[in-house]
Order: structure tokens, then sequence, then C-alpha cells
């Protein structure tokens, strides 16, 4: 609910504080006097698309603020958390726009975007008039508000899981089908390729282990003479035998050397002993250059198998098995993959089923609802002095959605046997105001959520049916808060509160401001809407009468 206004230097309004009441309340005055600046002021705070220039001539900036009362459960609370902003049970918006065009908002002191006021303002406002583009008048949200009045709230939420269910259900198999594509495409590929290396059967570390054996048998031609010769020089022929002999003359004598030579016979039979363990390294070197050259053969012709898949498939040798590995899992998803792709098919018609039931329940209670909205509308019309007027809400199909697959249109045809239109194409501008008053009667219900605000919806109609839509008005205030700025007097007799709109000069300047009026002064104003300038007797006691009724 607004509760207030504050408007500082925007057009001809230089400072201006408006305290708002819930029930019906009612702005008048002239032609002229700055009624529409208060309905401009108020969308520029909400993030509104208007004019481009607001700020009052030579001002260097214009300020509006608007403060709103929240109840708990208010749609507004959600989207303050969404945007990570300030909630409570008051919400105070605050936008300025500096003499440039720069433009500045502020949601409870915390700086926001144009797009969080404008989410905003879907919560807090309705404006409804003539020139109403966000409303009734605009075709894409009669859906919506046909749902609303069907009380469709479940049927809706089945809808757009099934819609969810579906949508993940084609993507899996548009994912799968790809998939396959993408296999099949290089399939002829993985299968030689799988069998060329299941067929080599390449194992971890074994072209490191290749190249050392390969190594080894290529340089043991070129060592095996030496190592003989080597081996042949420490045996019995060489230095053992030698070492040996003396061994055997040193301790003959060494009795009779008086001891000297005991220390040479120890470090001869540690040499000997030293020279056993070279000879054995050199034996079994001489064993481990034992080859077959037809081994070597096989060992080179398997490591450079390895290195040409390798190279052929870019990958180290080492990684070859995984490699395999890798295209085998592929060939398996393909040959598998007709299965998951029947399995998911199936999966996707289920879920396209229960779309279509869940749609179809909701389409046959939209046209049910359809029916009683037409009839509740025609009720309305009837004491508003068009009861030969046809209002139809008309149900086409549409593409599938998330919410149906319905296109919903009000339309009407002011004279029996006439083509009906759309609203704002078919009826004049009176008949407009009616239709559109009668429509938001029926689908208002309880909700009183959104501060609704009329202008000028009573234009074209007088006497008993601008009385009609004044009651019609109140009764929409009731429990909630209604603005009308309106010229008909007898709309603004049914105001709970009443403020006039007026122009005055001061120091060479017009400035536009808006009074409250007391009891008697609302009956001067509604005679002066009654009478015009000149304000007589009668035109007080018909305001009198009007403000009684």
């Amino acid at each position: 609910m607004l509760r207030a206004l504050d408007i500082r230097d925007m057009l001809i309004i230089d400072r201006l504080e408006l305290t708002f009441q819930p029930g019906l309340n009612v702005l008048t005055g002239e032609t002229g006097a700055g009624k529409s600046i208060l309905l401009d002021s108020l969308g520029f705070v909400l993030g509104w698309r208007g004019r481009a220039e607001l700020v009052r001539t030579g001002a260097a900036q214009g300020e509006v603020v608007a403060e709103f009362d929240l109840p708990e459960g208010h749609p507004a609370h959600d989207i303050l958390s969404e945007a990570g902003l300030p909630g409570g049970e008051e919400l105070i918006l605050r936008r300025v726009n500096t003499a440039e065009g720069r433009k500045t908002a502020w949601v409870n002191d915390r700086r926001c975007s144009g797009e969080v006021l404008r989410a905003l303002s879907e919560t807090l406002i309705e404006l409804h008039g003539q020139h109403d583009d966000r409303g009734l008048l605009n075709p894409r949200g009669h859906r919506a508000m046909l749902d609303e009045f069907a009380s469709v709230e479940g049927q809706l939420a089945e809808v757009r899981q099934a819609w969810v269910a579906m949508g993940k259900a084609r993507k899996t198999v548009d994912q799968t089908k790809a998939a396959l594509d993408a296999v099949r495409a290089e399939e002829e590929f993985l299968r030689h390729a799988v069998a060329e290396l299941d067929q080599l059967d390449p194992q971890p570390g074994e072209d490191e282990e290749l190249d050392m054996r390969r190594r080894t048998m290529q340089g043991a031609e070129k060592i095996r003479d030496d190592v003989v010769r080597a081996f042949h020089l420490l045996g019995g022929d060489g230095a053992e035998g030698a070492m040996g002999d003396a061994l055997r003359w040193l301790e003959g004598v060494s009795a009779e050397a008086a001891g000297q030579l005991e220390a040479p016979i120890m470090a001869l039979g540690r040499a000997m002993l030293e020279l056993g363990e070279a000879q054995g390294g050199v034996e079994h070197c001489l064993n481990a250059l034992e080859f077959n050259p037809a081994e070597l053969e096989m060992v080179e012709e398997r490591l450079f198998a390895i290195r040409a898949l390798a190279r052929k498939y870019d990958v180290l040798a080492d990684e070859l098995g995984g490699f395999a590995e890798g295209l085998r899992v592929k060939l398996n998803a393909l040959d598998a993959g007709d299965v998951n792709l029947a399995e998911q098919m199936a999966a996707l018609s289920a879920a396209e089923a229960h779309y279509d039931t869940y749609a179809q329940r909701l389409t046959d209670t939209r046209y049910q609802s359809a029916g009683q909205l037409d009839q509740a509308v025609m009720a309305e019309l009837a004491p508003l002095k068009m009861e030969r007027a046809v209002f139809e809400t008309q149900i086409t199909p549409g593409d599938a959605g998330p919410e149906g697959r319905d296109v919903v249109a009000f339309t009407v045809a002011t004279n029996p046997g006439a083509p009906a239109g759309p609203l704002n194409k078919i009826a004049s501008g009176g008949e407009l105001s009616r239709f559109l008053l009668a429509l938001k009667v029926c689908l208002t219900g309880d909700d009183s959520d959104h501060t609704m605000i009329f202008d000028e919806i009573d234009r074209g109609v007088g006497g008993a049916t601008a009385d009609a839509v004044g009651r019609r008005l109140a009764a929409l205030a009731d429990g909630g808060q209604v603005l009308v700025v309106t010229h008909s007097p007898q709309v603004a007799a049914q105001g709970a509160h009443h403020w006039r709109v007026q122009k005055q000069v001061e120091d060479g300047m017009t400035l536009s401001t808006v009074v409250p009026l007391s009891k008697t002064e609302r009956v001067d104003e509604i005679a002066r809407m009654v009478a015009g300038d000149t304000i007589t007797k009668e035109a007080r006691a018909a305001a009198r009468s009007l403000l009684k009724a």
C-alpha cells in the first residue's frame, strides 16, 4: 500500500508531500493543473519509462521518494531478497534525476538498478487507464488474468513440472543422438584402431624395457672379445696361476724368513679372494652377453612396431594401452547406444504424454472459467449502461510452453451483431474505461497487495453511469487502496479521501500543488466539477446530495 509520496523539483512541482490512506483516494482539479505530473513522478520512482525531461526548470536535480507498507508475505519481499536489498515492513524507494539526465535509485537507502525498481513496481502498483499498456490492455497478460480468476495455481504447477521433465527428457535424447552420430562418423577408424592396438597389446614400460634389451644386445658383440681375453688373463693361465705360484713359493720359505713374509703371504691370500670375485663377475657378464641373434631381431621388430603406433596416434608409447581403452569405451557406447536411445525415446514419449494430459486439463479449466468470466463481466456491464455490449474471452491453440499451449485474448463487441475485436481497437474512450473497470472488478477478488491507480477511467461517462463507475471503484478500494484521477463529480463523491490538484503562480513561475480537502472544501470542489468556474447554490446542493448518496 502506498503510504506517502514526496516530490521535489519535478516539472512544475517544487516541493510536494502527500500522505495516502487505505480506501478510495480521489485526485481532482482543472485540466492542466498537474494531475498527470503526479503519475509521471510516481512512475519515475518506480522505474517506469516516461518523459525524458522531468527536472524543474532552474533546478539542479529532481527527486521522488515513495513509501510503501509491506505486509508479511508480500511478493516484493522475494524481489528484495533476490537482489540482496534490506527488507522489512516498510519499503522506501528514492530516485534522483539530474538536469543532465543521469538517474540514480535507492531502495531502503541501498543503491539499486532501474530493473529492480521495475520488478518491485509489478508487485506494488497497477495502473489502469485508456493508455494503459501494462495492464488489462496488454494481450500478453490476459492468460495470467484468466488463470488468476480460475485459481489454477495447482494445475499450473503440474504443467510447469511436466514441461521441465519433458525438456530434460528431450535434452537427453538429443545429447545421445549427437553422441551416437559423432561416434558413427568415426566408427570405421575406431574398429580398425582397436583391432590394431589389441593385436599388438603394448604394455606400460615395455618401450623402455625393449630399448634397454636392444641396446644391450647391440653392444654385446663389440665388448665380448675383450671380456673373454680379460677372463682368460684372470684365470689359471694368467693372473690366478701366477699369484698361486708366488704364494706357494713364499709359503715354502716363510719359516726361514723369520716372519718377514707373513704379511705378504696374507696380502696375497686376500688378493686371491678379490681375484676370484673378479673372475665371477666377468663370467656372469659373459653369460649375459650370450644372445640369440634372432632375439635381437624380434626385440627390434616389436620396439619399432610400438613406436610406430605411438607416432600414428600421436600419443606416448606408455599411453597406448590407455588410448586403446578409451577407443574401446566409445565402441561399447556405440554398440549399446541404440538400446539406450530406444529407452530414452520411450521416456520422452511418456513425458510428452504426461505434459499433454496436464496441459489439456488446464485448457479445459480455462475454457470453463472463460465462460464464467464472460458472464461476470457482462453482469458488471449492465449497470455501466453497456448492456448491449458483448465481452468474450477467446482461447486459441498456441505453442506449447511451461504454462500450457493456450493463447488467451479478451475481445469485445460494442453492439449486437458487430464483429468482436481487441479491447483497445473496438471500444471508444468511454466504453473502454467501463470495460476495464468491469474487468478489474471481476478479476481483483480478495487481492489487496497492489495499489490500483485509475487515470481518468471515467472519461466520457456521466450521470448514473458515472455514479456506477464511482461505486465500483469504491468497492475495489474496500480492504485495499485505490487512487483515481477523475473529472467526474459522481466518482469524486465516492472517495474516502480527496485531494485537489491546482496551479499557482509564484514570483512569475507556475507551480503545481496538491491540497487535502476538508468536508466543506470537498463540497466546493465537487460543486465546481458540477457547475464549472462559477459555483452556484444549486451546484453546492448537488454536491452535498452526491456526498450523502
